[in-house]
């Protein structure tokens, strides 16, 4: 049974312009890491707003080469998950954390708010409706950039030597037809593979 209303995906060209307007607001940096969490690790609100510096560094406070979620974060009993970081992530992660300084503890979020506080799941959620609505992009809201993931994921699976049961464990989804239902189909690439059969 498909879902009555998908969030719309994006496409390079909106993810490079919906970073450049990050560029102008009050927490860029902060801002910036938000987006990338959602469009390169297909992270849901919840997890965004509750992802801990100890899922993304190592014993010794260093940032690891994965994000690892922890099932009281993830959605369900079983929706914890190892995701590689997508370098841009990485990198963006990197510089937070070294503004963020002698704030950075394991137990305290990623995140924060401009008190200094988590933020919750649904400050996360209107956050990002408040984004795309100001860029005038509807159709588009919190799960946006984990359709956009889990898309990108399934288009480049194969070639990468995985199978769509990789992305469905990078979603962390329990089953495999939850994550078909988040996957945008391509009419182009539907054509190119029928006039190569």
């Amino acid at each position: 049974m498909p879902l009555t209303k998908q969030a719309k995906t994006m496409n390079m060209t909106m993810e490079r312009s919906i970073l450049t307007h990050l560029e102008t607001t009050r927490h860029p940096l902060r801002n910036r890491v938000m987006l990338l969490l959602s469009v390169k690790a297909g992270l849901r609100a919840k997890e965004i707003a509750q992802l801990k510096w100890s899922m993304i560094t190592d014993a010794e406070g260093n940032l690891g080469e994965a994000l690892h979620l922890v099932n009281t974060v993830a959605k369900g009993r079983h929706g914890g998950r190892v995701i590689p970081f997508n370098k841009d992530l990485r990198a963006a992660l990197a510089v937070l954390k070294t503004e963020t300084g002698e704030r950075v503890r394991p137990e305290t979020t990623v995140i924060s708010s401009e008190r200094g506080g988590p933020m919750s799941a649904i400050t996360v959620t209107n956050w990002f409706f408040n984004l795309y609505k100001e860029l005038g992009l509807e159709g588009c809201s919190s799960h946006s950039g984990r359709r956009t993931f889990a898309t990108r994921a399934a288009k480049a699976i194969i070639g990468a030597g995985g199978s769509l049961k990789d992305v469905q464990e990078l979603m962390g989804h329990s089953s495999l037809a939850m994550t078909q239902r988040y996957i945008q189909g391509s009419e182009g690439a539907k054509r190119r593979v029928v006039d190569a059969i």
